[in-house]
């Protein structure tokens, strides 16, 4: 089975600044639980293609997410560059400068985006200091819906100490699900600790999809982790509606497809997760081999 990776993230060496840098305070949990400053700076384009070829994944969809302090428009056209050099084994979501733009701005930036020929826009609320349903977001889904994009969102836990858990809040993508009916929205990060009220929001709104990037698959599978109602829906209401993700590098693709496949899951939840979902969701055609 060729597998889909919906979330890897734009190379540091490729970004406008080459090495990844943060407030202390934003980034010094990250660094605890993720080695996230080491794996940003130590993630080359080669080895994630290597890594690709060698875990039988076909197709990546490549995240141009900020978090600040790097201009979109550049990040977009590094990632437009990878699409080029690289075609056919990657897709790509696109970023708006959130901080300190004007609605008309940022809907200009989505429809950019649009013309750019990527699939979606992926936005990260909580590390501007924004809930998922502020008004100043509107125009970037408004235009999203109108134009066909996807919108990737940060959900659950945030590690950076700035900024708290509650922009992050599943009753918030609730509400944009409910205000845009037709746009499709990836909870990325499939929104811990809220997990069986993300299950509801998804469970309502086939428009939904949870994605599992930086999550160790294990913990997923485990009981008491809080894991357990997506872990149990996974096999059945909910299977149409998730995405594996490495968001490389941050999980390394080997071991995130070695302990899903080790998790229990049926091979039907297994080629929905890994192929199937995302190449629905995506366009990308074809049913898994």
């Amino acid at each position: 089975m060729s597998v889909i990776d919906a979330r890897v993230r734009l190379p540091q060496e490729l970004r406008p600044a080459t090495a990844y840098a943060a407030p202390r305070q934003q980034v010094e949990q990250y660094d605890r639980v993720l080695q996230l400053t080491d794996k940003m700076n130590a993630g080359r384009l080669a080895d994630l293609l290597q890594a690709m070829d060698d875990e039988g994944i076909g197709r990546a969809v490549m995240h141009a997410e900020s978090e600040g302090g790097e201009p979109a428009e550049a990040l977009n056209e590094a990632l437009c560059r990878v699409l080029a050099d690289h075609p056919g084994r990657f897709a790509g979501i696109g970023c708006v400068d959130v901080a300190e733009s004007r609605p008309t701005r940022i809907a200009r930036q989505t429809a950019s985006i649009a013309g750019l020929g990527l699939l979606g826009v992926t936005v990260q609320p909580a590390f501007f200091g924004l809930d998922i349903d502020d008004r100043r977001l509107y125009p970037l889904y408004s235009r999203a819906e109108e134009l066909g994009l996807i919108v990737a969102v940060h959900t659950g836990i945030t590690y950076s100490r700035m900024h708290p858990l509650r922009h992050e809040r599943p009753e918030l993508l609730d509400q944009v699900a409910c205000d845009f009916p037709d746009l499709k929205l990836i909870a990325c990060h499939a929104g811990w600790p809220w997990v069986t009220e993300y299950c509801a929001v998804a469970r309502r709104h086939p428009t939904v999809y949870l994605e599992f990037g930086a999550l160790a698959p294990r913990y997923v599978a485990r009981a008491g982790t809080g894991w357990d109602p997506l872990f149990g829906m996974m096999r059945n209401v909910l299977r149409d509606q998730v995405l594996y993700g490495s968001d490389w590098p941050m999980m390394a693709p080997a071991r995130a497809l070695a302990e899903w496949r080790e998790s229990g899951l049926p091979d039907a939840a297994l080629r929905a997760l890994f192929h199937d979902n995302a190449s629905r969701l995506f366009g990308f055609g074809g049913a898994a081999r």
